[in-house]
């Protein structure tokens, strides 16, 4: 199948700092896709990312922002001046291979009811093992960064997954005029899952895409995998996540598994001596969460989205 990916497709990247894996990543992506055809938000770095854009990658559309807002309103930004079929978000710390963009359009082609693909994330600094394939949730609350440290030569077929990973996915433009755009109040982290878990309350899926590679080095913008932000932000989000889409049913069958699953993490974050900032986000979930809008709930697709939870319980420590 032979298309033009500048008709398709716009490519979307929030920035904040790393100008030279920023440069890396234009470089990678000039040989499948025209200049003209990606936006960059800047979220005000403080490294002159935004004059290196301006001198070096003319043709870009930049925008500038006068101070951090976040991932999700960076990206909201970018989607709302797409006017193609597609578009591809990409972190600022990833590479990609010059036919991921035709994979990632070949897969959500397959069905008009795929909403978002999730690429092929291999880790850069060790190549022989994945990042992320797609990501899963379960009835306990908990996402699963599917593939992780797992060999690449696995997931060799495209396949459903619960949620695509925002850092390296295509997603269908109009849909998110129907369903909604990344909720902001989520600023960064699970907002992926949230955007996810509502479309598939409107009956949309996401699916994983094996032939389209990405390279990722991993916390480039906000440090080490477990940091106080990281955890304090992502539990609160976590609690958003639950009140925003799960319907006082699906509340009510989870609850105890709900519970466990904040009580098994916290133990864990303690160990790490960050189970105060585990606790402070829980607590501002709760505190906070009737500023959020709810998704709709339709009964029907509530109930399909309680029996992939139960299988992905089911085989999350698999």
């Amino acid at each position: 199948m032979q298309f033009n990916v500048d008709s398709l497709v716009t490519v979307v990247i929030p920035n904040y700092n790393n100008k030279e894996l920023l440069n890396n990543l234009l470089i990678s992506l000039s040989s499948s896709i025209s200049l003209n055809h990606i936006i960059i938000v800047d979220n005000a770095s403080q490294d002159g990312s935004a004059d290196f854009i301006k001198k070096n990658y003319p043709e870009i559309i930049l925008v500038e922002n006068s101070s951090n807002m976040g991932f999700a309103y960076a990206v909201n930004q970018g989607i709302r001046l797409v006017k193609t079929e597609f578009v591809f978000l990409l972190n600022n710390d990833t590479l990609v291979e010059n036919d991921t963009i035709s994979n990632l359009i070949k897969t959500i082609n397959s069905s008009p009811n795929i909403f978002s693909v999730s690429s092929k994330m291999i880790q850069y600094h060790n190549q022989n093992l994945l990042d992320d394939v797609g990501d899963e949730y379960t009835i306990m609350g908990w996402s699963k960064r599917r593939g992780y440290n797992q060999e690449k030569t696995r997931y060799i077929e495209d396949e459903e997954v619960f949620s695509a990973c925002a850092g390296a996915a295509l997603y269908r433009r109009d849909i998110f005029d129907e369903i909604g755009f990344f909720d902001e109040n989520f600023e960064s982290y699970v907002e992926d899952m949230d955007l996810s878990f509502r479309a598939r309350l409107h009956g949309y899926k996401s699916y994983y895409s094996s032939k389209a590679l990405v390279y990722h080095y991993g916390s480039a913008t906000t440090g080490s995998r477990y940091n106080a932000f990281k955890v304090k932000i992502s539990a609160r989000n976590n609690i958003y996540l639950i009140y925003k889409n799960m319907p006082l049913w699906m509340k009510i069958i989870n609850g105890v598994f709900i519970i466990a699953g904040i009580f098994i993490k916290y133990l864990f974050f303690y160990k790490k001596n960050l189970g105060k900032e585990y606790i402070a986000g829980i607590k501002e979930g709760l505190s906070s969460r009737n500023k959020l809008t709810k998704s709709c709930t339709p009964l029907i697709n509530s109930l399909k989205i309680e029996l992939l939870l139960i299988k992905n319980t089911i085989t999350f420590f698999k």
